[in-house]
């Protein structure tokens, strides 16, 4: 990614950032609006069959007070822990899978994939799209979903980027549908970790691992690449450094944002409005 500031997240919003706060938990300042995704506000805690090793870089009073949270999924506490649960809560709107809202109840909206919610004035547009939570041939629960419903989302604001966040998805078909559909990402944000567990699916990955969070990178077309969802839990297998080197292994190391969690990742006003690279 060919710039960044560095500024840590308070609750003054920038004009167009980006910052991770650990795990999947990501601050989106957008047209005007902020968003956080799968807000995990917990210390560290153990939760059973997971275990948080370390607490968020900004806490809820650093974030603020938000317009919208998305949550792609709310079974699984690496996505929404019991801090963050209440604080998705307290947002205005709350957007999330259709299983999920019946369950959070509340500003819960209900978008099933390919659904767009619009801000009142239109300036703000979101979208859900395709997830799929484990491998290709993963068994199915009985709501029809490998391992549970999830989504991801298409942010789009006018005279913004086009963001992708893709929520827990492991499935690089699914990426291949959402670019021919939707056309050019200008930034992708993207979960990866290799995220596993020894009593799902043979213990394989459940999120993207460094070398398919590459690969999507590529399939998207995104010059700007934010990757979430790799560290704080002890479930997940990979983290910074593998995705680091997968990227550069693909050739595309430049796309990845350097800032430190926390912090904002703001490409240039031009340069994150440019064309995809090829």
């Amino acid at each position: 990614m060919s710039t960044c500031e560095r500024g840590v997240v308070t609750p003054r919003r920038v004009p167009f950032g980006i910052s991770v706060l650990g795990g999947p938990t990501t601050v989106i300042d957008i047209g005007g609006s902020r968003l956080v995704c799968d807000p995990t506000f917990d210390p560290p805690s153990d939760y059973g069959y997971l275990q948080k090793l370390t607490g968020p870089a900004a806490d809820e009073a650093a974030v603020g007070a938000v317009d919208i949270a998305l949550v792609s999924h709310d079974v699984h506490p690496d996505n929404l822990d019991n801090a963050g649960r209440a604080f998705a809560l307290s947002a205005p709107v709350v957007l999330t899978t259709a299983t999920a809202a019946a369950r959070l109840g509340g500003p819960a909206v209900a978008l099933d994939p390919w659904t767009t919610w619009s801000a009142p004035a239109g300036e703000l547009r979101i979208t859900a799209v395709p997830a799929r939570h484990g491998p290709a041939d993963g068994e199915r629960n009985d709501e029809g979903f490998v391992n549970c419903e999830v989504t991801g989302f298409v942010i789009e604001a006018d005279d913004g980027p086009t963001v992708y966040v893709s929520g827990d998805n492991a499935s690089l078909q699914l990426v291949r549908e959402i670019r021919e559909c939707v056309g050019p990402i200008d930034v992708a944000v993207l979960f990866a970790g290799s995220a596993s567990v020894p009593t799902k699916f043979e213990g394989r990955p459940l999120s993207l691992t460094p070398e398919r969070a590459a690969a999507a990178a590529e399939v998207l077309g995104a010059p700007h690449v934010v990757v979430a969802h790799q560290d704080g839990w002890r479930h997940f297998a990979t983290g910074a450094a593998d995705t680091r080197a997968a990227f550069h292994a693909a050739g595309i190391a430049d796309r990845l944002c350097p800032a430190p969690l926390g912090h904002w990742c703001v490409p240039d006003q031009g340069d994150r409005l440019s064309p995809p690279p090829g």
